[in-house]
């Protein structure tokens, strides 16, 4: 069984890149030097470059067809947005979870069913790492 690949961290032109492929996939560079132009004034040479390189690096997949490369994901939202919050809690926290979950609780306003919801989460994750009695 093999290892998967981790998942590089990504840089902030490569966020607004991949959440622009997440929406359009599959497409092609032009579609998404279009729908950056406006947020970000990016030349289509710039886009295509940084597609390359995020195909480079594992994030995207390219497919030629004939004069055409269509890009895909090829990581997801989720896998993406695990490694910013490992790096944020390597480099903000020192590696300490409960102070991060503390400093979110204090700066985000939560409703009542926020709170439901994270309570739930957290007895489900008790669940999961419970220790089965041995038979």
């Amino acid at each position: 069984m093999s290892t998967p690949t981790p998942v590089p961290e990504l840089t902030q032109a490569e966020w607004a890149i991949i959440k622009a492929v997440w929406e359009l996939q599959p497409c092609a560079a032009p579609s998404v030097q279009e729908a950056l132009e406006k947020s970000h004034g990016w030349t289509y040479s710039t886009v295509r470059t940084q597609m390359d390189r995020m195909v480079a690096k594992g994030l995207l997949v390219a497919d030629k067809f004939r004069n055409l490369t269509v890009y895909r994901a090829a990581v997801t939202r989720r896998q993406a947005q695990l490694v910013e919050l490992r790096y944020a809690l390597r480099h903000a926290f020192d590696g300490a979870l409960t102070p991060m979950v503390a400093a979110l609780l204090s700066a985000e306003k939560l409703s009542p069913a926020d709170l439901d919801e994270l309570e739930a989460l957290i007895a489900e994750r008790r669940k999961s790492t419970a220790r089965k009695p041995k038979a």
